[in-house]
């Protein structure tokens, strides 16, 4: 399973001094976006699920509002 972008920008953080200060001091805020960030993907990755074959071959066409 890869490692998140996230996860490796936080613990590069967590490597130097003033980042661990800066990390212990908004650990809550930081844990929060993390948690916001993750679910944001989920939901993206919902929205455009793969598409099938047969809807590739054909579009749903608009309906223009005209009557024939």
């Amino acid at each position: 399973m890869p490692i998140p972008k996230l996860a490796t920008l936080i613990g590069g953080l967590l490597l130097s001094k003033g980042g661990r200060r800066m990390a212990g001091r908004h650990a809550g805020k930081l844990a929060l976006a993390t948690l916001a960030f993750q679910l944001w993907e989920q939901r993206q990755a919902a929205k455009s699920p793969a598409a099938s074959p047969d809807r590739a071959k054909h579009p749903r066409r608009r309906w223009s509002g005209r009557q024939v």
